[in-house]
């Protein structure tokens, strides 16, 4: 039984990536950039473990195969390059015998040449990837990219049908950057905000008497 430490997952995200697609946050990373936006997900977790199989029932529940896409984040992802494998062919077999056509992108803060020398058959099971540290000093990068120095690198025939005209797009290309979710008493801002966005969203929260806490832009 392989499992995944899982931080958040949600149904339908329309920002990081094209179409309506699941998004996968995973629990757990070392590489922790400056100005992460997500930093709850930082610490490893155990209690948050799924097993990949559960995860894959939650997703054909939730999107009930009407899904674009999977976007996988974290978390670095490939901290748990056992359950990101698992979790890649469970979701491979599903688009295969469902006969569905969904791609799957994955963000990673590791250089592409270090997922290529350590993780390349995990990459071999994507369709897009978003890879390289997060750099907060750098602007806005293109479409889905939270800085300049991050491409986005198609990886199958299906990502680069999807994906290539789209690799130096600009970062208002697909539309909102961000949406806002809200479950479980909790309020969830999704997707690649731009340089001051929180600061500014705090601001006007408090300017209407809402203050705030539990961030996770902030620690």
């Amino acid at each position: 039984m392989t499992t995944l430490q899982l931080n958040k997952a949600h149904w339908p995200v329309t920002v990081l990536g094209p179409g309506k697609r699941i998004g996968l946050w995973l629990q757990g990373c070392s590489i922790r950039c400056k100005g992460c936006v997500s930093q709850d997900t930082w610490p490893a977790d155990p209690t948050k473990a799924i097993e990949v199989a559960e995860l894959l029932a939650w997703c054909k529940r939730a999107s009930d195969g009407r899904l674009d896409g999977v976007t996988i984040s974290g978390g670095e992802p490939f901290d748990q390059p056992e359950g990101l494998a698992a979790l890649l062919d469970a979701l491979r077999r599903w688009r295969r015998r469902a006969s569905l056509d969904f791609d799957v992108l994955c963000y990673s803060g590791y250089p592409l040449k270090t997922l290529e020398r350590d993780h390349a058959a995990i990459l071999d099971r994507l369709d897009a990837i978003v890879p390289e540290p997060y750099v907060d000093a750098l602007p806005l990068g293109n479409v889905w990219r939270g800085s300049r120095n991050q491409p986005l690198v198609p990886l199958s025939a299906r990502g680069r049908a999807r994906y290539s005209k789209l690799v130096d797009a600009p970062a208002d290309a697909a539309g909102k950057h961000m949406q806002v979710a809200v479950e479980g008493g909790r309020v969830w801002m999704i997707g690649i905000p731009e340089r001051g966005d929180m600061a500014r969203l705090e601001r006007l929260c408090a300017s209407r008497g809402l203050d705030l806490k539990e961030v996770s832009w902030r620690r």
